[in-house]
C-alpha cells in the first residue's frame, strides 16, 4: 500500500498526502493537518486526513467484522505474522529510525532505540503465539474435567503519544494482535508520517484487512476523542492510552461505565535519589541522561534529584559543569547532540510556562534561560536555533517537596534539586508527588537499596541506573497519577488484551453438584501421642 499522488502546493512545492487506513483500503478526509520535521519547522513531510467520527465508526465496524476470523486464527499462526512484521521492521530499521528522527526530533542514537524495541517486542511476541497457556484443574466431582482458556478482548482502540512513535505503540499493538485481538488506532498527529510507515510494516507482515485500522487526527474534540466516543456506542471491547493524567482519568471514566478495564500509562514526576555514599561520576552521568534525554519529553525523565546533605554541594558543581557542556541542536545535522528540539510547539509554551511557576515557589534558577535563540544559546548549541523550538537546559536549585515545581511535570529540559538527610527522608520527599511511575536511587549501601525499594511508590525502579529506559521483556508502568495498575511489555501485558474463560466438562451423563455432592472423607478417632 503506497500514498497517494503528490499535491500540489504554493509554487513548485508540493507535499505527499497520507490517508487513513481502514479495512485494508485508503480513506481520505476533508480536514487535513500538515507533518513538519519538528528539527526544521519549514521541512514538510506530509499532508494527513482528520478522520470524522463517522470514518472512526467505520473502522470499529471493520474491526469487529475481521475480529470473528483473526480470533480463530491459531495462535502459532498469529504468532508466526509477528515474526514476520519483525522481520519487516529490522529490514527497515535504519530507514524507520531516520525518518522518527526527523519527524519528532531525538537523536538518531535513541530513535534506533526506540525502533529497536518494537523489534525486540515482536521478537519476544511471536514465540508467546505457542506459549498462550490455559490450565487444566482437578475437579472435585468424578468423571468431569476443569480447564481454562485464554480469550481475547475483541477490538481495541488504541491512542499514543509522539514521543515514543514507534515503541510504544508496539508495546500495545503487538501483544494485542497476537492474542487474537482487533486494531483501531489513532497515533500522535506529531509522528502521522512513521506511525503510517510502521503501519505499513505491520500489514506487510500479513494481516488480513481490517485487523489493523489507522485513523489519523487530534486529540480533545477530534478524532482522538471519537475513538474515546466508541466505548459509549459498544463498539470498543479495550482502550488503551498512552498520555497524560488528566486525559486519562477521562477515558477512565469512560470505560468504568462501560465496564472494561483500560490501559492507562499516564504521566510522571519520576525521583532520582543519590546517596552521600554513592559514585557521584556514575550518579552524575545518570542524572544527566535522565533529566535530559530526549530533551526531559519522556514520561520516565527524572523530575527532582534527590540529594542526601554531605554530598548535595559536590554534586550541584560536578552536575551543573556537565550541564553547561551538553551539546544541543538539530539531530538530522549533527549526531552528536544530546537532545534536540521539542516536539512541537505546544508542548514548549507549556514548558515554558514553569519557569514562572519556579519564580512563585522562590526556587533559585541555578542555570537555563527559556527559549534558545540566535541571541540567547548557550555554548554547546549547534546550528540555528530559530528553525525550531528549543529549551535552555534547566536546573533549578533550593526546591522544597511543597513547591509546585516538585509536584508538576514539565515535560521539557528541567531538574530540580532537594536537599534531604538521610535514606529515610530521601523516600518520604520521593513518594510526596501524587506520580508513581519510575524511580531510581544511587547508593553501594546495599541496606539503603533495599528499603529504597521496598517502600518506593513506583511501578519501576533503578538502583545505580537512570530513571529511563525500558526493555522488552520487562514491565512497564505506573502507579498513583501514572497510571491504573495495568502494565506494558513483557508477559504481563497479556493479562490486558485477555479474558479468562473456565470451561467444565461433565463427563458423567448426570448432573453432579459441586459442594453439595462430593464425597468428603470422614475424620477417624483422633489420636493422642502421649498415649502411645
Amino acid at each position: 500500500m503506497t500514498q497517494t499522488a503528490q499535491k500540489p502546493k504554493t509554487g513548485e512545492a508540493t507535499v505527499k498526502r497520507y490517508m487513513n487506513i481502514i479495512n485494508g483500503q485508503l480513506v481520505d478526509s476533508e480536514a487535513h493537518f500538515l507533518s513538519h520535521n519538528s528539527s526544521k519547522l519549514s521541512d514538510v513531510l506530509g499532508e494527513f486526513p482528520v478522520a470524522t467520527k463517522e470514518q472512526v465508526r467505520e473502522a470499529c465496524i471493520a474491526a469487529k467484522t475481521a475480529f470473528e476470523k483473526w480470533r480463530k486464527t491459531p495462535a502459532p499462526i498469529r504468532g508466526n505474522i509477528i515474526g514476520n512484521i519483525g522481520k519487516a521492521i529490522e529490514r527497515e530499521k535504519e530507514a524507520l529510525s531516520r525518518l522518527l528522527s526527523r519527524e519528532m526530533g531525538k537523536t538518531l542514537k535513541e530513535a534506533r532505540g526506540d525502533v529497536q524495541e518494537a523489534i525486540d517486542t515482536c521478537h519476544f511476541f511471536q514465540s508467546e503465539g505457542r506459549r498462550l497457556y490455559g490450565q487444566t484443574v482437578p475437579s472435585e466431582m468424578h468423571t468431569k474435567d476443569l480447564m481454562t482458556f485464554r480469550r481475547p478482548l475483541g477490538v481495541v482502540g488504541i491512542i499514543t503519544a509522539g514521543n515514543f512513535p514507534v515503541a510504544v505503540p508496539a508495546w500495545k499493538i503487538i501483544p494485542a494482535l497476537l492474542t487474537g485481538n482487533t486494531i483501531v488506532w489513532k497515533p500522535s498527529e506529531d509522528a502521522p508520517l512513521t506511525s503510517y510507515a510502521f503501519t505499513q510494516l505491520l500489514i506487510e507482515g500479513g494481516l488480513p484487512d481490517g485487523v489493523m485500522n489507522l485513523v489519523f487526527g487530534h486529540g480533545g474534540g477530534s478524532t482522538g476523542e471519537f475513538l474515546v466516543d466508541m466505548m459509549d456506542e459498544k463498539r470498543l471491547n479495550k482502550i488503551a492510552f498512552t498520555g497524560s493524567s488528566a486525559v486519562g482519568r477521562k477515558i477512565g471514566e469512560v470505560a468504568g461505565r462501560n465496564l472494561t478495564h483500560p490501559t492507562l500509562e499516564l504521566g510522571g514526576k519520576s525521583p532520582l535519589v543519590v546517596m552521600r555514599d554513592a559514585d557521584l561520576d556514575n550518579a552524575v552521568s545518570g542524572a544527566l541522561w535522565a533529566a535530559f534525554g530526549t530533551g526531559g519529553q519522556r514520561c520516565t525523565s527524572a523530575g527532582n534529584i534527590i540529594l542526601d546533605a554531605p554530598i548535595y554541594e559536590e554534586f550541584k558543581q560536578r552536575y551543573l559543569e556537565r550541564v553547561q557542556s551538553i551539546k544541543i541542536g538539530n539531530p538530522g545535522e549533527h549526531d552528536d547532540v544530546l537532545y534536540g528540539p521539542f516536539i512541537n510547539e505546544r508542548f514548549f509554551k507549556s514548558w515554558e510556562a514553569h519557569y514562572e511557576l519556579g519564580e512563585k515557589d522562590g526556587a533559585t534558577l541555578l542555570y537555563g534561560n527559556k527559549r534558545i535563540t540566535r541571541d540567547n544559546k548557550p555554548e554547546g548549541f549547534m546550528g540555528d536555533p530559530e528553525e525550531a523550538f528549543y529549551g535552555w537546559p534547566t536546573i533549578w536549585d533550593n526546591v522544597s517537596k511543597d513547591m509546585q515545581i516538585f509536584q508538576r511535570e514539565c515535560f521539557g529540559p528541567t531538574i530540580n534539586l532537594v536537599k534531604v538527610d538521610g535514606i529515610d527522608e530521601a523516600i518520604e520527599v520521593a513518594n510526596s508527588v501524587e506520580y508513581g511511575l519510575s524511580s531510581a536511587i544511587y547508593t553501594n549501601n546495599r541496606e539503603w537499596a533495599y528499603k529504597f525499594r521496598e517502600n518506593i511508590q513506583a511501578g519501576m525502579t533503578s538502583i545505580n541506573n537512570s530513571t529511563t529506559g525500558a526493555e522488552a521483556h520487562m514491565p512497564f508502568g505506573g502507579t498513583k497519577a501514572s497510571g491504573n495498575g495495568t502494565r506494558e511489555s513483557g508477559i504481563w501485558v497479556i493479562d490486558n488484551y485477555t479474558y479468562w474463560h473456565g470451561v467444565n466438562d461433565d463427563i458423567s451423563g448426570k448432573l453432579q453438584l459441586a459442594q453439595m455432592e462430593t464425597e468428603y472423607a470422614d475424620v477417624k478417632a483422633p489420636v493422642n501421642v502421649s498415649e502411645l
